[in-house]
């Protein structure tokens, strides 16, 4: 019953290992505002351009980020935020794709 008293002192929100992770945290939070303005800006058809580009790039860096990642609050949260990034982006591509529906 010990573990019960003792105060959490990881250096992060996502660390569970107690260690500091900034790389990772930095990835995380970029991949889930990228994930959170594809997926809303997947909603209205006339900002394709926004939503499309925003889910591509926040697929990479989640990407990387799994790649890199070392607790499971990190990935999960990647996770949350890649299908977020995916959603947004494959909306955006059927509603006219990266280019504006050129050619």
């Amino acid at each position: 019953m010990a573990q019960v008293l003792r105060p959490n002192t990881a250096g992060s929100l996502f660390a569970t290992d107690e260690k500091r992770h900034p790389v990772q945290d930095t990835l995380v939070w970029v991949t889930a505002v990228l994930g959170v303005t594809a997926f809303i800006t997947a909603m209205f058809p006339s900002l394709h351009l926004l939503s499309s580009w925003t889910g591509l790039v926040g697929i990479l860096t989640g990407a990387s980020g799994q790649w890199i990642s070392e607790t499971t609050r990190q990935r999960f949260a990647l996770i949350m935020g890649l299908g977020a990034s995916a959603f947004g982006f494959f909306l955006g591509m059927a509603h006219g794709g990266l280019f504006g529906g050129i050619g």
